[in-house]
């Protein structure tokens, strides 16, 4: 083997950018806490561990392997910790969030919805008939300038590749059902209040350049 072959790096879970306790009554720290040291940490651990497996294949040290399963796993993981990383910086606690979002977001969807109240109902709608687990985001796709609606079931992207997130919810059962219970319709309710505009805005310019 190429001894100057680098290796795959891996990935770290950066810590929360508010305390656990930030979003009441919205969502509960009873909720956040896990879902952050458990669920979040878990995709990282896992998706470090099938990295470590990939880099054997790669460097001939395994011969016995499914080559699509450790790339299927490294694919479920990996968007797993990229979708939680943009969901905790997405939301702002302490009144810091929710309300309709002003500057370019603001414009971008008054001008493809007619109305930030269209825009929020059909939004809601994509959330609460998500079939199973998954996520609902506003999207940016940079070739057309559409803000687009798109869901992401279980951790594979149904979305246009390339768009990056503005917005997005968490509709797996672990980001509510404690304090929901099956009622995500109400979660979906509550996200409204913590979403962070803010956090949106520095993605599309950032974007758009």
């Amino acid at each position: 083997m190429d001894n100057n072959r680098m290796g795959f790096k891996r990935y770290t879970q950066l810590p929360m950018p508010y305390k656990f306790d930030a979003l009441e009554p919205h969502i509960s720290k009873e909720i956040m806490e896990p879902h952050y040291s458990m669920n979040h940490k878990a995709y990282v651990d896992n998706a470090n561990k099938f990295i470590e497996r990939y880099e054997k294949v790669v460097a001939g040290e395994v011969k016995d392997y499914d080559i699509q399963g450790i790339l299927r796993a490294i694919t479920f993981n990996v968007n797993g910790h990229k979708l939680h990383a943009r969901f905790w910086n997405n939301m702002a606690g302490e009144g810091k969030g929710g309300g309709k979002p002003g500057g370019k977001v603001g414009d971008l969807i008054t001008s493809h919805y007619g109305s930030f109240d269209r825009f929020k109902q059909i939004f809601t709608e994509a959330a609460n008939s998500m079939l199973g687990a998954g996520w609902t985001a506003l999207c940016y796709d940079k070739e057309t300038g559409n803000p687009q609606i798109m869901t992401i079931e279980n951790h594979f992207m149904n979305k246009v590749a390339g768009a990056p997130v503005l917005a997005l919810i968490d509709e797996w059962e672990h980001a509510f059902n404690m304090q929901y219970k099956t009622k995500r319709a109400d979660y979906v309710a509550a996200w409204w209040n913590v979403v962070n505009w803010d956090d949106a805005e520095k993605v599309l310019e950032m974007v758009q350049g």
